[in-house]
């Protein structure tokens, strides 16, 4: 998914999250849980986006044309390198209404927990105003 990857790198979080079906569902590499909504999952990437340092796409799989990408990357969180994937499928109106995170190693998934957990009361505000704000 070229706009995405585009978005992400550009680090232009707002075409990110204009990519966002409104029911997109997003699994975390670090929480059991997924989570639902535009609202939620783009907060959750403006959180990522601060954590992650020297993020960069590494290469994309998959068809073009098709509704499943995966696209590998590589960043920092604090001392601990990471290695992972973004999974995105594509609704019938080409938004992404599945996202799935995997990183390794364990250390590196580790450091990312506890800085996204840092993050956590920015990531529910963050929500909440842009849900309230979708709904009037």
């Amino acid at each position: 998914m070229q706009a995405f990857r585009a978005a992400v790198e550009a680090d232009d979080l707002d075409a990110v999250e204009a990519l966002l079906a409104e029911d997109v569902v997003f699994t975390s590499p670090v929480m059991f849980k997924p989570y639902s909504g535009k609202a939620i999952t783009a907060a959750i990437l403006r959180a990522v986006a601060r954590v992650f340092e020297d993020f960069r796409y590494e290469r994309a799989i998959g068809d073009p044309d098709g509704r499943d990408h995966a696209l590998l990357f590589s960043a920092r969180v604090g001392d601990r390198e990471i290695g992972g994937c973004d999974f995105l499928h594509l609704d019938a109106d080409g938004r992404i209404d599945e996202l799935t995170v995997m990183v390794r190693p364990l250390s590196g998934a580790q450091a990312l927990q506890a800085a996204m957990s840092a993050q956590f009361e920015n990531i529910a505000r963050e929500a909440q105003e842009a849900g309230a704000a979708s709904d009037g």
